[in-house]
């Protein structure tokens, strides 16, 4: 099984159980909430939006409520399944953020929530440049990810069997990939945990645009 399968049927087993504990988180995280606001707003009319690695949906939900256009997009057919159970007014799609079955310049910008967390470091760069692919002249992209130099994995997760890496990153290392694949870094943010809320680990967020 390569690698992206075993990602892929790790979060199809846990689907359920991810949708129950997570798909509420962005109650409790009101700088999340924020940022995301803030995103469709500095958008604006340049495109609809991609939400990559979109689990359950409750961010791209949060998008649409906010006014935006967007699309979902995960690898796992099961989130993709429990996010259009629980959104139907917002359009989901299984798909692979490294390479997305989209034209060029299908979008104004990407959210890409703890999703970078499942890639390889060498696969930074070309994926930043898919996304670059993807997004119209000047797009934007928000990115989030846990801050940190370990790997942790995982074979069991809600008492499920999985096979899943999470990979902490450091905020300097992306900001460095994204600008080698043609992006401007416009603004970084760290923040703390939000106790009892989520794993008790540091959180950065990158805003980037392509350039041109």
């Amino acid at each position: 099984m390569t690698e992206r399968s075993a990602l892929a049927h790790s979060y199809d087993r846990v689907a359920a159980a991810y949708t129950e504990h997570i798909a509420d988180e962005l109650a409790a995280k009101p700088l999340d909430r924020a940022l995301l606001q803030a995103f469709v707003e500095q958008v604006g009319l340049l495109g609809p939006l991609a939400d990559l690695g979109c689990g359950p949906g409750h961010v791209a939900a949060f998008l649409a409520a906010s006014g935006a256009t967007v699309t979902g997009i995960d690898l796992s057919s099961a989130m993709v399944a429990q996010a259009s159970q629980r959104y139907p007014h917002v359009a989901f799609q299984q798909g692979d953020l490294r390479a997305l079955a989209v034209d060029d310049g299908a979008f104004g910008g990407i959210t890409a929530f703890y999703s970078i967390i499942h890639l390889l470091p060498e696969e930074h760069i070309p994926a930043f440049r898919e996304w670059s692919r993807v997004l119209r002249p000047r797009g934007l992209a928000l990115i989030s990810f846990h801050i940190g130099d370990s790997v942790v994995h995982h074979d069991e997760w809600w008492d499920q069997p999985v096979d899943l890496d999470f990979h902490f990153l450091q905020p300097d290392a992306i900001a460095s990939a994204l600008q080698q694949a043609g992006f401007t870094i416009e603004a970084i943010m760290r923040r703390a945990a939000y106790p009892g809320v989520e794993h008790p680990s540091e959180r950065a967020y990158l805003l980037a645009r392509k350039e041109g």
